[in-house]
């Protein structure tokens, strides 16, 4: 009798319009590869993303059925509503990038070649990885408030008039910056401490692949357990633009007028004397979807991380590379 235990499923929420337009050869990749390897595929297409979260927990609900892995294949913004279900259900999580930036897989060492990453989901290396927090939603790669929400508003936009690529997601951010911008006036709290700000966004990073290839220092917070919280003091639109100029070239740290704040929890208020404020909504990007929250808001390392499949000795890009980052202003 064979003592052999079934190698588990992989429940696949698959987001179409993610790829570039490839989703059938996407499809195809993967049923070959999982045929050939004897591993049981289940595919839940996504063809309308206000369905993302439902399918979402209807993979988690299959995989705890049935041991299974639950995949992510899609963008950041895909990743991000997958890891939402899946956190603390005690289900595996694979990755297989289809978007434009894929901080989180690069970090991770997740090729983004389809076959060459289901080869990783195949091979069942487990390894934590860190989640950030904010009210009652995960982020991955950044959450932020003010200016960077209405860039990512605009540039999604622009990518449905003009298509996906990064030089369409640096001109929309150019535009956004030329229209100007309104400050945030808040009350920041991070280990004990607390300092007012006016800003127009507020960034908070849980990639260090994203926090070097802009050149922040806080890569290193990132890989210690914590997040990189980036603030712009108020400037002009011409500043703003060398701001955007210097995160194009990877060398967003050096710029002046930031404040920096490695920490493993930020709490954000409006400042006193706006108390009025308090419990207002206001818009917040998790890895570049918008949501409505209420002041204040705690931004923290989830007390919990994901079970992820990824190469056992990755080699991230942990340099700034050729190409235009995504900068958080």
């Amino acid at each position: 009798m064979s003592t052999e235990t079934a190698a588990p499923p992989l429940i696949v929420v698959f987001n179409v319009n993610s790829g570039q337009g490839r989703a059938d050869e996407v499809r195809q990749t993967l049923k070959k590869g999982c045929a050939e390897a004897g591993r049981t595929l289940e595919l839940l297409l996504v063809d309308d993303p206000k369905q993302l979260a439902a399918i979402a927990r209807q993979a988690v609900e299959r995989a705890r059925e049935c041991g299974g892995i639950v995949v992510a294949a899609g963008g950041d913004g895909t990743i991000n509503a997958v890891a939402q279900a899946v956190l603390g259900s005690g289900c595996p999580f694979g990755v297989l990038p289809q978007g434009t930036f894929n901080y989180f897989s690069r970090t991770h060492g997740i090729p983004a070649d389809t076959t060459e990453a289901l080869q990783v989901l195949l091979a069942g290396h487990h390894q934590p990885a860190q989640v950030g927090r904010v009210g009652d939603r995960v982020f991955l790669v950044n959450a932020s408030l003010g200016l960077y929400p209405q860039l990512l508003e605009d540039r999604e936009a622009w990518k449905r008039q003009f298509g996906r690529s990064r030089v369409v997601a640096f001109w929309a951010g150019l535009v956004t910056l030329l229209r100007g911008h309104q400050s945030l006036r808040l009350t920041v709290e991070a280990q004990g401490q607390e300092r007012e700000l006016r800003t127009p966004t507020l960034f908070v990073g849980n990639n260090a692949l994203q926090m070097e290839q802009l050149g922040f220092p806080e890569a290193s917070a990132i890989d210690a357990g914590m997040l990189a919280a980036i603030a712009l003091r108020p400037v002009g639109r011409l500043k703003m633009l060398g701001l955007l100029l210097h995160g194009a070239l990877g060398r967003l740290g050096e710029a002046d007028g930031l404040v920096h704040i490695g920490t493993p929890r930020l709490v954000v208020r409006p400042r006193r004397r706006l108390g009025a404020l308090r419990g207002q909504r206001i818009k917040v990007a998790t890895d570049g979807e918008i949501n409505w929250m209420r002041l204040p808001l705690t931004f923290e390392v989830a007390g919990q991380a994901l079970d992820l499949l990824r190469p056992p000795t990755p080699a991230p890009e942990r340099v700034a590379a050729a190409g235009t980052a995504e900068a958080p202003a």
